[in-house]
């Protein structure tokens, strides 16, 4: 069975995004923690928390995916900038232990002139420091399209931040393939060798979420700009062959296109349409 989803809005809370999800036959769902800009994040309401856990064990929602805020540079040049993602994503991971086994993934960030060897090291320091033990939430560091001075556009940036994370248990991999992409992997004529290539980097074990979009830019681009499944430079077909390939198809596929909730449920459905793994 394809385990797929999409991003539902967070604002009414997790009884009402676990209902948008079978509204359209997802068995997963992302959502943001907070304002995609930032902010305070509203207080969680044990009971609505409680009846989420009762409608997701009841209809089939497997796992959801929490998304830190686009605005969190844990590798800015400013200390005050760094401080503040540190304390955004400690304060969201103790959030999380309210739907306890869960992910959580963040976008790396830009080094913004210092080099990625810095910006990185200023990534897996922050994690040093507010991963725990006892946690049961797994950090997902995000592939991106390389724009900029941004992190995380070449595989070997991640592997180097994860090799510098102490508690590397507690640590994987979100695949965007609009971002990898734009990043300049060439996915629709080589899916086979970017998974090889993902393999001997950073490790298949470590891939535990896939962001499956379109992308309005050709190959290399390094711009990141999702299109809806089917209407970009990748294609149809070849995000197909994505679900569908013998070391992908058994992990979560989250939808991240440009769509409204009926939308969504459409791109569901033709992926439902054509899961046929190992074939």
């Amino acid at each position: 069975m394809l385990t797929a989803g999409c991003h539902l809005s967070s604002s009414k809370g997790y009884l009402a995004m676990g209902k948008d999800a079978v509204k359209i036959n997802a068995n997963i769902f992302q959502f943001f923690t907070r304002n995609p800009r930032g902010g305070n994040a509203k207080a969680i309401k044990p009971a609505d928390v409680e009846a989420f856990l009762a409608f997701a064990a009841g209809h089939g929602i497997e796992r959801i995916l929490a998304h830190a805020p686009y605005t969190l540079n844990a590798c800015s040049a400013d200390p005050k900038l760094r401080d503040f993602a540190e304390r955004t994503m400690a304060d969201d991971l103790l959030r999380m232990e309210y739907t306890p086994g869960n992910c959580y993934n963040f976008h790396p960030g830009c080094h913004v002139g210092q080099g990625a060897e810095a910006g990185i090291g200023f990534i897996a320091g922050m994690l040093n420091r507010i991963l725990k033990p006892e946690q049961s939430t797994t950090v997902l560091l995000e592939t991106m399209a390389g724009k900029g001075s941004e992190i995380g556009g070449r595989f070997e940036e991640l592997r180097a931040i994860l090799d510098q994370v102490e508690l590397s248990s507690h640590m994987g991999v979100c695949l965007d393939t609009c971002h990898v992409w734009d990043g300049g992997y060439d996915i629709v004529e080589h899916l086979d060798q970017v998974v090889e290539e993902f393999d001997r980097i950073i490790g298949l074990s470590r891939l535990r979420a896939i962001h499956l979009n379109d992308s309005q830019n050709p190959l290399g681009a390094h711009k990141d700009r999702h299109a809806k499944i089917g209407e970009g430079f990748i294609g149809k077909d070849a995000l197909i062959r994505v679900i569908n390939h013998p070391a992908l198809c058994h992990l979560p596929f989250y939808l991240e296109t440009p769509n409204e909730l009926e939308g969504y449920g459409r791109e569901l459905a033709l992926l439902r349409e054509n899961y046929h793994p190992g074939l």
